[in-house]
């Protein structure tokens, strides 16, 4: 894609704005250099997490924290009833490192335990910077570390599939991936839902909230022990099994990492941790993000930075995970984290409101993470369409293989709330969908999780609202039921069609889930009852949600086995007036009429020459159609002076795709 160019060179934009691109790649260079000093790369030079925590050694246990403003660090715990002994007193070693050597029977696997930590005018209980594994009492709600040192490791039995080139991604969170009323496991979703998964035909699961954190509501975004698996859904070995069973079917495990921000806490997480309010983030207001009340990390910092690309070695290494999703770039990379700002031009990225060392950080994590395997993707979620980011470093980009087109979704909405069916301007449509930089690789969604949260409403609810709860059984008829499960299909197949490099869709929403997302919380007098998933709709074969799951399954299949993304899409009909798109992508053309109400008998258009086979039609009845156009009818271009023409019946509000041969 780069065509061995620089990314100034290869957008004649950016060309203003080389010295600044230079600089930031300069700027990350000379920290590669800091950082690997007399290591070979990178990804030897960074291993906090071998030494800091809890080890098991030969001789017994070894505890290690950084703490430079402490003047005693304890460790307490049910080794020792939970009190200060001088036997679990930490030695200072230098450099505001902390020491502690016990003999095997100090320690035990399954122990819960927690650091004291004293300093100048004030103490408190915290949990290891770098604990592998925390745990919540069901009781009091509090957490505490426990040391986890099974006997013996994972037994890995399967191989992890080869690079994923386009991802598919299937965006999970384990927690209520059940229907069963509560939080489910890492168990339970490999038996249950990754069947699911497999048959759809993704190629790429997106596991949000498995670091730990301690508010569930938070969908993980607000991480207190980022080196913890979250244990509400299992063990770390139950997470190593799930990502074990995910590549025997073939399916790549992608983590959505939150490296944006640390939630608030100080018992739990890094605030105050060793009673200096910017350990690891910065000072005074610039330490808090205004609007997600998180601290913010100061990507400037030596201990940041091992500590942070630590953890990705440590997600990579221990658990195989194929690659990584960053949450909230944007606010990463801008010192006002991009609120209140529109993005107007090139000038925005460049103006010296962009965190330069965030932008470092950025760019020496996709280094390391492709280092420790060259088959990992990463995946930018970034909202300002700042350029560089999908670029190569070594020709003056930041490093990530992907980024989300975000945008997108922002306008199935912006269409569906503002518009009649009858105002939706194909031409527009097509531009916004593929309006994407040719240089830097993007991954579309019409819907993520973010759209399913209450306070917000997915694309089903939009279209069907109310009927959701009465208009979805095959034997009612509902002229607005029918309309949404229609578009349902039409919009899917459509961002999937028109997208740069790949697909994402939530858990659930490929066949219309009928519910938003909303975590047990003091208003809803924490219920569950809205954070699962009711798989038993879509094996109902009563019902219509049935028909999108199967329609969302031949899409994906569909895109697989043609290599949809192999080609870019090229326009072939724009139709204003009769709401007709048409465009080619390879050997496939994907034809849509959007008008609610106009079918069309004989509709033309200028195509190369051949025959054309439908084969996907939005309106097919399996999928919940009315199957308006006749299965298996084979399509002959017809030669017209100095063009072909191709002649087809487009029955109003359906998407089909034809093969041509």
């Amino acid at each position: 894609m780069t065509n061995g160019k620089h990314i100034w060179e290869s957008d004649p934009y950016l060309k203003p704005y080389k010295p600044i691109l230079q600089r930031r790649q300069s700027l990350r260079e000379i920290r590669e250099q800091e950082i690997t000093g007399a290591h070979e790369n990178l990804v030897k030079a960074v291993n906090n997490h071998l030494y800091y925590g809890v080890h098991k050694t030969k001789e017994g246990w070894v505890c290690r924290e950084w703490a430079p403003n402490a003047t005693d660090l304890y460790l307490i715990g049910e080794c020792n009833g939970w009190q200060k002994d001088p036997d679990y007193a930490f030695l200072p070693i230098g450099s505001g490192n902390w020491e502690l050597h016990l003999p095997k029977k100090g320690l035990g696997h399954g122990q819960l335990y927690k650091w004291f930590i004293e300093w100048p005018g004030g103490a408190g209980e915290r949990l290891p910077a770098y604990a592998r594994r925390c745990v919540q009492d069901p009781v009091t709600k509090i957490f505490s570390a426990q040391v986890w040192e099974p006997p013996h490791p994972y037994p890995w039995k399967h191989k992890a599939p080869l690079r994923v080139q386009n991802p598919l991604i299937y965006e999970a969170h384990i927690g209520m991936s059940s229907e069963e009323s509560g939080v489910s496991g890492f168990n339970q979703f490999a038996k249950e839902v990754l069947p699911r998964i497999e048959r759809l035909g993704y190629n790429t699961l997106q596991l949000m909230a498995i670091q730990e954190h301690p508010y569930y509501g938070s969908f993980g975004y607000q991480v207190s022990n980022f080196f913890a698996v979250s244990s509400r859904f299992g063990t770390p070995e139950e997470l190593k099994h799930l990502i074990d069973q995910a590549h025997a079917r073939g399916i790549a495990v992608v983590l959505d990492i939150v490296h944006s921000h640390a939630v608030k806490n100080e018992i739990e997480g890094l605030s105050r941790f060793d009673g200096t309010y910017d350990l690891y983030f910065h000072k005074g207001s610039r330490g808090e993000h205004p609007l997600w009340s998180s601290r913010l990390f100061d990507y400037g910092k030596e201990a940041v930075l091992h500590f942070l690309l630590s953890n990705l070695k440590y997600w990579t290494e221990e658990f195989k995970f194929d690659g990584f999703r960053f949450d909230g770039v944007t606010s990463m990379i801008y010192y006002d984290h991009g609120l209140e700002r529109d993005f107007t031009g090139y000038s925005c990225y460049f103006d010296g409101l962009q965190d330069e060392d965030a932008l470092t950080y950025l760019g020496l994590a996709n280094q390391l993470i492709h280092e420790c395997n060259p088959n990992a993707i990463t995946i930018a979620e970034e909202v300002s369409g700042m350029p560089s980011l999908a670029y190569p470093a070594e020709y003056g980009g930041v490093g990530f293989d992907f980024r989300m087109s975000m945008g997108v979704a922002d306008r199935w909405i912006q269409w569906i709330k503002e518009l009649k069916d009858q105002e939706w301007h194909v031409g527009d449509m097509f531009y916004e969908l593929t309006n994407k930089r040719s240089d830097e690789r993007t991954i579309s969604y019409a819907e993520c999780h973010d759209q399913a949260m209450v306070g917000d409403k997915t694309i089903i609810f939009r279209l069907i609202d109310k009927e959701m709860y009465t208009g979805m059984s095959k034997h009612t008829e509902s002229m607005v039921v029918d309309r949404g499960i229609a578009l349902h299909k039409i919009i899917r197949l459509l961002t999937l069609s028109s997208a740069g490099d790949g697909y994402l869709n939530f858990m659930g929403n490929e066949f219309g889930h009928p519910e938003w997302i909303d975590f047990p919380r003091e208003g809803n007098e924490w219920s569950y009852h809205y954070a699962r998933r009711q798989w038993s709709l879509v094996d109902d074969k009563a019902l219509r949600y049935k028909g999108l799951e199967l329609f969302d399954r031949a899409m994906i299949h569909m895109a697989k086995k043609h290599s949809l993304y192999d080609h870019l899409p090229k326009p072939v009909v724009q139709d204003t007036e009769s709401q007709v798109l048409a465009f080619m992508r390879g050997n496939l053309l994907f034809v849509f009429n959007l008008s609610p109400e106009n079918s069309y008998t004989d509709y033309g258009m200028e195509v190369k020459p051949g025959k054309y086979t439908c084969i996907l039609n939005t309106d097919d009845l399996l999928y919940g159609g009315f199957s308006r156009y006749r299965k298996g009818t084979e399509h002959f271009t017809v030669p017209q002076p100095g063009t072909n023409t191709l002649f087809l019946y487009l029955p109003a509000r359906s998407g089909m795709v034809f093969i041509a041969k």
